[in-house]
């Protein structure tokens, strides 16, 4: 039964390249998704990744609007050799992150955090002329923001390039 869920959800999810069609997550889902992200966590830990990326699809299904779920799942893929379901996994961080932006709210304090995830998901799917393109158009609209203008002017994109725990979950 857990196996055809799980074999049911990756076809879903990460064969299809497709979401799960937008609809409200209840708090149950959101705390079910949190704490199968722990034991996700865990197995981690432990190395046994095939165990990991199970749980993650779980709580990827659960909560498709989170993008740190995707790019968990996308570096859990990529270390396993799934290169194909893990861009997958990065696309779907991507569209998440760009979703939250568009969402914000109005007259909330303006919050430059899915702009700079959206740099992040695209130099993860090896887009980096898209992850700068991204950046710049963040420092336009959120002039006055210091994590943006840090990010910009200390070169991140760059570093995180150049890091090698970066390459190693980079497409």
């Amino acid at each position: 039964m857990r196996v055809g869920f799980t074999l049911a959800v990756l076809v879903l999810c990460g064969a299809s390249g497709c979401r799960p069609a937008a609809k409200e997550i209840t708090s149950l889902q959101r705390k079910e998704a949190a704490t199968l992200d722990s034991e996700a966590q865990f197995a981690l830990q432990l190395k046994d990744l095939a165990r990991a990326e199970g749980l993650m699809v779980k709580v990827a299904a659960l909560c498709p609007d989170t993008g740190k779920y995707w790019v968990d799942l996308g570096s859990i893929r990529v270390r396993l050799g799934k290169k194909a379901a893990a861009r997958t996994a990065y696309e779907a961080a991507l569209q998440a992150y760009e979703e939250a932006a568009a969402n914000a709210k109005a007259g909330a304090a303006p919050d430059p955090g899915p702009w700079l995830q959206q740099v992040y998901a695209l130099a993860l799917l090896g887009r980096v002329n898209d992850a700068r393109s991204v950046l710049a158009k963040a420092q336009k609209k959120f002039p006055g923001s210091r994590a943006v203008q840090s990010f910009a002017e200390g070169k991140q994109i760059d570093q995180m390039l150049a890091d090698p725990s970066f390459k190693l979950i980079a497409l």
